[in-house]
């Protein structure tokens, strides 16, 4: 009898261990979500020299990363009781990161493309990006009430963006000068008078303006002469590897009641402490 008791202790056991091996959630087995991004993409992520306001240690770094990306990814994991691990990486790296396993998701402002779909999953959205452009106050483009008004202007984006890919295109006679690797060169384009202006989304353009303050975000919603994107390309996600439809799921949890003013109020709390270089 004793040993019946002791086989079917065992067999319980091995069940037992089998299911909680069927609902692991791939990439996050052991309680870490490694999560992606540039840590150089103010107010969505920065690295920071200490882990003031809430900052977290950066992979192989000593510097922290902080932003409404950290700020999303802390949430999403104290939702689902794992650790946060951030990884700092290039933006043309981050989908391959994904695809490798070299990360399990990246938050890093992408846009939830068809394109991107094509190659990875997605959660979300937990942003809706508006598309606005970045001029200086004496630019004579400065009162441009429409995409219209920046025909010929010599202008610029981040590679690998909506912004550069669809949006720039969509003026009359620009002058798109070559894509620029990051957001931060994107904006020094701007600074040295390399374009007129640059493409991209509100909150990129909030966050500059506390930099530049004699800078002026032109946004063209409501005008009728605004820049046309799906809503593909203006929800923002979070992506994963193909197929792993447990950790789009356990993101999802936390994200699906939120709001768009839910959204917007943290991004606001990142602008505020966002550094000022």
């Amino acid at each position: 009898m004793k040993k019946i008791l002791s086989a079917v202790l065992v067999l319980m056991m091995l069940l037992a261990s089998a299911a909680c091996a069927e609902s692991a959630i791939p990439g996050v087995e052991d309680g870490v979500l490694t999560v992606a991004m540039e840590c150089a993409y103010a107010p969505y992520n920065w690295a920071q020299p200490d882990d003031s306001n809430g900052a977290v240690p950066i992979k192989d770094s000593a510097f922290y990363a902080n932003g409404y990306d950290v700020m999303t990814a802390k949430a999403i994991c104290e939702a689902n009781g794992w650790q946060l691990e951030v990884m700092q990486l290039e933006w043309d790296s981050l989908i391959p990161a994904v695809i490798s396993g070299q990360c399990d998701a990246v938050i890093a402002g992408q846009s939830m493309t068809s394109e991107r779909m094509e190659t990875v999953d997605f959660a979300g959205p937990y942003l809706y990006a508006t598309i606005v452009c970045l001029v200086k106050q004496d630019s004579k483009f400065a009162d441009a009430k429409g995409k219209s008004d920046l025909a010929g202007g010599r202008c610029t984006s981040q590679s690998g963006t909506i912004w550069y890919d669809s949006c720039l295109p969509q003026i009359k006679d620009a002058e798109i000068l070559t894509p620029q690797e990051s957001a931060p060169a994107m904006l020094m384009a701007l600074e040295s008078d390399t374009v007129d202006f640059v493409c991209t989304d509100m909150p990129t353009a909030q966050g500059a303006l506390i930099v530049h303050p004699d800078w002026k975000i032109l946004d063209f919603s409501g005008s009728g002469d605004d820049f046309e994107v799906s809503e593909e390309e203006v929800n923002i996600g979070i992506s994963v590897n193909k197929g792993n439809t447990a950790l789009v799921d356990a993101i999802n949890s936390y994200l699906k009641d939120k709001t768009a003013d839910d959204f917007n109020a943290l991004m606001a709390e990142a602008i505020k402490i966002q550094p000022i270089e």
